[in-house]
This record gives structure tokens, sequence and C-alpha cells, in this order.
């Protein structure tokens, strides 16, 4: 009920500016978000790959209202591609990119958003790493899934994410197989209807459980993005069932969550890959961390009461 309550609530602007005109909103934010500009950034990704772990890049950014802004934005993602390049993490570091943010939602969205993925595409293959396409809320479903699929035709590598939330994954987790697919399958943070979800976490474990039994036994590379211990020990079980090795899946998990779980499952010879979000417009993106669980909402509340 409160993540319900929290997302819908977020989208009112009396409650983003109280929220915003807080300091500790923002001290707060620093958990999850890396910083404002890639120079803040910067140490926090190179601190994960020294531990031997591997990034996704997100630069932050939702609200897309022209073209001219969608080429911004594509821009910001070429000079992170560059950036990776110069630091040589290339065998480390994904970048991770929502299509609203590069214009899918604008007249013509489609063909501005496939023109501006496949400059990305390009470019990190001439550099040697890989872009991931963010799945957003159910009203970009169809037009993601069908962008995603285009764009492979060139760029068989583009990676995509699904939501277990959905009630229709588990059909999109066959669907979007295929040899060297890499699929991260996540439970979802989008306030959803009831039509097209499912609103209780045990039906939301359910779903994720049959979507990943699809992605184990599929021909892509499941990317597992989960910090629940029940399904990563789930994951791994599937796994050796469907004979896969440890190097033939990957673990996710968000930057600032679960830390020490991330570090543990690199000892055990997992790969893990951590989501590392940075930018200005970071405040859709808490309220869905605070949205994820009752843990990183009381962590919230807490830095806001008073210390003596």
């Amino acid at each position: 009920m409160y993540h319900k309550f929290l997302l819908a609530a977020s989208r009112r602007a009396a409650f983003k500016r109280v929220l915003l005109a807080c300091p500790l909103t923002r001290a707060v934010a620093e958990r999850f978000v890396a910083g404002e500009s890639w120079a803040t950034a910067r140490p926090a990704i190179a601190d994960l790959i020294d531990r031997g772990l591997t990034v996704a890049v997100d630069f932050l950014g939702e609200d897309t209202h022209d073209a001219a802004q969608a080429a911004t934005m594509v821009c910001n993602y070429l000079a992170i591609l560059d950036n990776i390049e110069r630091e040589g993490w290339a065998a480390s570091a994904e970048v991770s990119v929502k299509l609203s943010a590069i214009g899918l939602r604008l007249p013509d969205g489609e063909n501005i958003a496939r023109d501006n993925v496949g400059q990305l595409a390009q470019r990190a293959r001439e550099i040697g790493t890989v872009v991931t396409i963010d799945m957003e809320d159910c009203s970009l479903t169809d037009r993601t899934i069908r962008l995603v699929k285009a764009v492979r035709q060139d760029y068989p590598e583009l990676g995509v994410a699904l939501q277990a939330q959905l009630k229709r994954t588990e059909a999109d987790c066959r669907d979007v197989d295929a040899p060297g697919a890499r699929i991260r399958l996540c439970k979802g943070a989008y306030d959803s209807p009831a039509a097209v979800a499912y609103h209780t976490a045990h039906e939301v474990d359910l779903s994720f459980v049959r979507s990943l039994k699809v992605l184990m036994e599929g021909q892509g590379t499941p990317l597992v993005a989960t910090h629940d211990p029940i399904m990563i020990e789930i994951a791994q079980e599937l796994a050796a069932h469907s004979n896969r090795g440890l190097k033939d899946f990957e673990f996710q998990m968000l930057y600032g969550v679960r830390p020490i779980e991330q570090e543990r499952l690199v000892d055990l010879g997992h790969p893990v890959r951590v989501y590392v979000p940075f930018g200005a417009d970071w405040y859709c993106y808490l309220i869905r961390r605070l949205a994820d669980s009752p843990a990183n909402l009381l962590f919230f509340l807490r830095a806001l009461l008073p210390t003596k």
C-alpha cells in the first residue's frame, strides 16, 4: 500500500517541492545516486571496478519534451562512453538508457529513439562495451520491445530490461530471447494498473521465478536484477539445473543497496554488475528507490528525524 501511495504522491507538484526543498532529501539521495556529474560519479565507479564488480552507468533524466532535448541526452551518453574508453573501463562498464529520455514519447518517437539508440550502440561497439535499454512504465512496453528487436538486427548485443510485475513478462522473455541476447529481469518499480500487473509481492515473486526459468533455459544471457536473497538462491538453483556455469548469467544490483551481498557473490565467482545512476535529475529515481522497499523508506524517514 505504501508503494502505491508514495508513487502517486510523488507526481504531485507540492509534494515534489517539499522534498526537494529539504536539505536531507539530497543527503539521502547520495546513498542511491553516485553524483550529479561524471566528475562526482567517477570515484564511485572506479571503487566498484577496483573491487571486482562491473557497472551499468545511467544518466538520469526521463522528461524529454523535444527532439533537441533528446539529442542533448544522446550527447551526454556519448560523453559517458568516451569517458569509459578514456579510463580503460570498456570491459567493466556499460551504459543503461531509458528510451523516454532519448525521444520515445515525442511525435514520431519510435523513429527518433531508434536512430538515437543506433548511435549509442555503434559507439559502444567501437569501444568494446554495450548498451542496455531500461524498461519503463507499462505504456511504453510494446514500443520498447518493438524498438529493441528492430535495433538488434544490426546490434544483437543490445540488452533490454523486463519487469516481473507485468503479467506479460513471461511471454516477453520468450519473445526477446535469442543467441547472445542480454535480458535483465527485475521485479519492477512502476505503478501499473491491475489489468496488466501483479500487485502483491507473492504474485510478483512467482512471476519473477517463472520468467527467470524461461531465461535460464533460453539462448541468451540472463541478467538477474534482484536484492532478494530468496530470488538469488533460486537463480543459482535454476542456473545449475539448466547447466549454466557461473559466468553464463549475471547478478545485477543497485548502487547503494546491499553492497556486502554484492561482494559476497563476487567472492563466489559470480559476475555482479552494479547499476550506477548519476545526474541532476534524480528526483524520480529516488522516489522509486524509496518505494522499492520498507527498508529504504525507513532509512529516509530516520534521516528526517532530529538528532540529539
